[in-house]
């Protein structure tokens, strides 16, 4: 990933980006690199100083070299609306001498003709697994899965009780035939097949009676 740069250091990444969870610290790195044959000052500047802490939040980056910057966003205790975060950092840069031990208080003031370079950098929010929208989809599928296979089920007995239905009825009309020709016997066969069916009708009335899931 590209980093932010001006004409003295570069910065990579080029936004704050935080894994946001309740009541946990997250934190993020911030490489800062001092791209010229001269000594750098930086110091870093944000919007909502009571939601951050930055350590160094000042020091002095030596000709071509790097250092490293750690941005904490302390625990929050409510989630932000759609998890969008309008907070905003700066890093103010200016070259300064080779012996200097100490920034003075004037170190970043432009008005006394000092060239002050000036990187923005954005913060982002990232969900963890265990974010509420989340576990909202994952109960949602969950209910959604569970639903259509109680509506599956409901079919296939359906689908069984009409192909039961109708092997009886072919049985009943075998058996009207047989009673034609005086069959002994059918009497009692034809009781039971009747009474059978009735229960089958019963049991198939009540399954198409059930309320269907689109």
């Amino acid at each position: 990933m590209s980093g932010a740069t001006n004409q003295l250091i570069s910065i990579s990444p080029p936004e704050l980006k935080f894994q946001f969870e309740l009541d946990k610290q997250s934190y993020c790195d911030l490489k800062v690199t001092n791209s010229t044959e001269n000594c750098v000052a930086f110091k870093v500047k944000t919007t909502s100083p009571k939601k951050y802490f930055v350590r160094p939040n000042t020091g002095i980056v030596q000709p071509w070299d790097s250092c490293f910057i750690r941005v904490t966003l302390q625990a929050q205790k409510e989630y932000p609306p759609d998890m969008q975060c309008k907070d905003k950092f700066l890093l103010q840069s200016t070259i300064v001498n080779n012996d200097i031990d100490e920034l003075p208080p004037d170190t970043f003031n432009k008005d006394g003709g000092r060239t002050v370079e000036e990187c923005k950098l954005r913060v982002v929010y990232t969900s963890s697994n265990s974010s509420p929208g989340h576990s909202e989809d994952v109960f949602r599928q969950s209910s959604d899965f569970t639903s259509n296979q109680a509506v599956q089920r409901i079919k296939d007995e359906r689908d069984a009780a009409v192909r039961q239905t109708q092997q009886l009825l072919q049985e009943l009309e075998i058996m009207k035939r047989r009673r034609n020709r005086n069959d002994p016997g059918f009497s009692l066969r034809f009781a039971i097949v009747v009474g059978v069916i009735g229960l089958m009708v019963g049991f198939l009335l009540k399954l198409l009676s059930s309320p269907s899931v689109e």
